[in-house]
């Protein structure tokens, strides 16, 4: 399932940048997981637990990235050129970007868990928390997804908008009533944690721009500066923001997290700490 439709020409350039970036991004996220898993036992043990769902996301990320980069490698053939550097010509197989999406469904309701994890609440307040982020989080996947396939600009433009509705609820709950709950951190942990959720925001942010990006050359749709005859710019500028968006948002967010719940491992006294290294104990 592919959202390139006709997959457009490609020169040495434009191909090998995607290609490179998808290796880096392979790369990142696998040292982004081993990174976690190992730093573990750098946190208290109530904060582990964050720090193995960030591990989590990164190692799906991997995997689907991994796949992307098959797909797109299947999808070109190259065909040199006579005195030129030849180009990158459709192969007559799809670029899968179901792998993204599948990635997506799995690892956008994990961030939630990761942030909610990492604080550490009480349980009458990071539950219900906890499930207002992961299902409006996963609606706003599932609704998006519909208008991806969709090669009708007023189609998709009606399921942008339905996904979009979760994505502001999300953002109401983090700014809002997380806000509430930010007095109850210690103080060294406060800017990262305000810090995490401008990361989500602004990485966030880049997905419904992609998403207009390909659908203003649609049916109904004025054609866009970009990509009005979805020319190999358009196409490579969508998978490398795309990339170095999920980089940011999974392993870069993953690194606030580790962050987050080393500076409140600090803040914890010896005897907490021990408490807790007990508890952690008897539990396993």
């Amino acid at each position: 399932m592919s959202i390139l439709g006709a997959i457009p020409s490609l020169d040495l350039f434009q191909y090998n940048l995607v290609d490179n970036v998808f290796s880096m991004t392979v790369a990142t996220m696998g040292a982004a997981a081993l990174f976690f898993f190992l730093s573990r036992n750098q946190v208290a043990p109530k904060f582990r637990p964050a720090l193995m769902v960030s591990g989590i996301v990164v190692s799906i990320a991997c995997y689907h990235y991994f796949m992307i980069r098959g797909s797109w490698q299947a999808a070109f053939t190259y065909e040199a050129a006579t005195g030129g550097t030849g180009q990158y010509l459709a192969s007559g197989k799809s670029f899968n970007d179901f792998y993204r999406y599948a990635d997506w469904i799995l690892t956008v309701p994990l961030l939630m868990v990761e942030l909610v994890s990492v604080l550490a609440l009480a349980k009458h307040i990071s539950r219900p928390l906890l499930i207002k982020l992961v299902v409006a989080a996963a609606l706003m996947i599932g609704l998006g997804y519909p208008g991806e396939l969709s090669t009708n600009w007023n189609t998709r433009l009606i399921w942008g908008v339905l996904s979009s509705i979760p994505f502001f609820y999300i953002l109401y709950v983090l700014w809002i009533e997380l806000t509430k709950s930010l007095d109850t951190q210690p103080a060294e942990a406060r800017p990262l944690i305000s810090l995490a959720r401008i990361v989500l925001l602004v990485t966030w942010a880049f997905y419904p721009i992609a998403y207009a990006i390909y659908g203003d050359s649609l049916p109904g749709a004025t054609p866009g500066i970009m990509t009005g005859d979805k020319t190999g710019l358009a196409v490579v500028g969508i998978q490398v923001g795309y990339a170095i968006a999920d980089i940011t948002a999974k392993a870069g967010f993953g690194v606030l997290i580790y962050l987050i719940a080393v500076r409140k491992t600090d803040a914890l006294t010896h005897a907490e700490l021990a408490d807790q290294t007990r508890a952690a104990a008897v539990m396993a």
